[in-house]
Parts: structure tokens; sequence; C-alpha cells
């Protein structure tokens, strides 16, 4: 069995119930999520030996996020304890042309002032097969970003190897310092994850002739967005995920992975959106899942674009599906049913 390190921070979801603005009624939905954290709970879900690293706080609520992982299975065993704080994030979940708002409560959280001191990477890497960050983690500071370089340096000793999804998150810090910090742990990376936007935001690398807020999306555009990233860190594969934002209830949903001599292109799905939080971590998860499972280039990228197709119709972060439903959906089978 595949062993996989993810690292990242884990955070305190506070979301209104339902589709309520915030505030609107007078509760909130407690629940634990995080871009690695999405990706370890899936590959769990899929039978793979999955950990989750970082630093949370020895009180309560530090306590309930590792045992909202080992619920499902993640290895927490490398989870550092201390500092004060877990990070949060309230979400207000759109619908129709209300888009969705993410506002971030995270500074001074525990793995936002941890250490590099605070982690053994070459215990924590003995005996795994792959790694996975995202570009959120060294958006944390400047700390993180060198705690994510000995990471990734430790991972290539090892002969480990690495996934990236680049992740923007302007809240967290700019371009430029996107961009500086990323082209750096790039150069570790094997395969890297991207969107429409992602590319753009952090190498100014832009795929022509594509609106995705008018649906329109241009295929020869993301085979040159795809070629250029492998050519310029020597990415092994670059998937990139095609989102086209019809509203914030509705997109039509697709992926695309270069293996370096293949652009292969999955089935679009059309989604009715329960949940969009997560859907790129499922992404994430299935593609980690597929290569380390031998599947193709197609057979990677079908299963990986289902697995996030299905992750849109779960509440919460996680994404609480199996391979047999994934390959389920990924065969052809996308009626919605029910199952007796």
């Amino acid at each position: 069995m595949a062993r996989i390190i993810t690292f990242g921070e884990l955070m305190l979801r506070l979301a209104p119930n339902g589709y309520y603005r915030f505030f609107q009624n007078d509760q909130m939905q407690a629940t634990f999520g995080g871009g690695e954290a999405n990706v370890a709970v899936s590959l769990a879900n899929y039978g793979m030996d999955s950990a989750y690293v970082t630093k949370l706080p020895k009180h309560a609520i530090g306590q309930a996020a590792v045992d909202s992982l080992r619920y499902f299975g993640v290895d927490t065993s490398n989870i550092t304890r201390g500092g004060e704080r877990v990070g949060i994030y309230y979400l207000e979940k759109g619908a129709s042309q209300r888009g969705s708002v993410c506002i971030y409560d995270r500074k001074y959280s525990a793995i936002q002032q941890a250490t590099k001191e605070d982690f053994d990477w070459d215990k924590i890497f003995e005996g795994a097969d792959w790694f996975h960050f995202t570009g959120i983690t060294p958006a944390l500071g400047p700390n993180v970003v060198e705690i994510c370089r000995e990471a990734c340096i430790a991972a290539k000793a090892k002969g480990v190897k690495i996934s990236c999804d680049l992740n923007y998150r302007g809240k967290l810090w700019t371009r430029d310092e996107a961009r500086a910090a990323m082209t750096d742990l790039c150069q570790y990376v094997d395969v890297c994850i991207s969107n429409e936007e992602d590319a753009k935001d952090v190498f100014g690398i832009e795929a022509e002739g594509t609106d995705i807020y008018g649906g329109k999306l241009n295929h020869e555009g993301y085979k040159s967005v795809a070629k250029q990233l492998a050519d310029k860190f020597g990415f092994e594969k670059v998937a990139i995920t095609l989102r086209s934002s019809i509203s914030a209830s509705d997109n039509d949903w697709a992926g695309m992975l270069y293996d370096g001599e293949n652009y292969c292109f999955s089935k679009s799905y059309h989604l009715h959106i329960v949940d969009r939080v997560g859907g790129g971590d499922s992404f994430g998860g299935g593609l980690i899942y597929s290569l380390l499972s031998g599947k193709s280039t197609q057979e990677a990228i079908e299963f990986a674009v289902a697995a996030s197709a299905l992750k849109h119709s779960v509440e919460g972060d996680y994404n609480r599906v199996s391979v047999a439903e994934v390959e389920k959906l990924a065969g052809g089978d996308g009626s919605g049913r029910v199952q007796r």
C-alpha cells in the first residue's frame, strides 16, 4: 500500500446553515478542513496509507481537529502539538448569481508560527512514496516557505514523488511574493496541479482564447499552459482543472493531464453545486490515487475529475466517497438514480 504525506494548515470552518448569509440566523456549523488535509482524507477513503502533518494547539479545539482526521483513518502521529490558535475561516455559500464569501481569521495560528525545528522530515518521510502540499501553505509566511523547502529537500533525498497544487490565495500574499516562493519550491515538484487562474496569478502563464465566466474554454490554450509549466520547471506531469462558472449554483467541470507527450482531456460534467469547497483538493486526491495505482494518463484524469464532481455534491471540506463510487461515475453512470 502506497504511503502519502500531506502538509498544511487544518482550519476550523464556521458556516451558516444552508444558504443563509452571515448572521441571517443565530447558528453556524462547525467543521474542519484545509487543502492538504482534504487530500489526505480522500486518499484514506480510497484505501491508501495517508498521513497528515501540521501543528495544532493542545487544547480541545486542536484535539477536535486531529480527531476529524482520525475518523477517516488518516495517520496523525506526525502532527506537532503546540501554539495557541487553530486558524478559522468563515464561509457563506453562494447561490445563483450571488457568489460564495470566505473570510480568514488565521493570523497567529499554530502552523503560521511554526519553525523548522517543529518537524523531523527525515523521520516523517521514512517509508513514504509521495508528498503533497499546496501554494496555500507557504503563503502563511516566510518561515513556512522555509519549512516547505526543507520538506521538499528531505523528500527528494528519499526518492519521494512530490505534487503541488498552486492554489493562489490573494488574501494571503501578493502575486510577486507567490511567484518568488513558488518558483523556488517548484524546482522540487514532479506533478503540478493548477487551474485556469492560478498559472496566470503565480507565473503569468495564461490560456489564450478562454473566458471562464462566459463558459468559453480553449483546449489549445490549456495545452500551451501545461507545456509552458512543464518546460519551465521540468514537471513530469501537469494537471489542470477546467471550470466554467455559469452561476454559483451551476458549473461545468472537466480536466486535462499532460504527461510530457500526451494531452488527455476528461469528459465534462454539469454540476449543480451543494458545496464547492474542497473541489480542487478532491481532484488532487483522485489524481494522486490514480497515478500511484498505475492508471493510464486518460484513466487518471477521468478518475480525478469524477472524484471532484462527486465532491461538489457533498457538504463540508472532506470528500466522503469511495473508489467504487468514483469509478462508477468515471465509467459513465452519472444518472444519480437511487441505488437499491
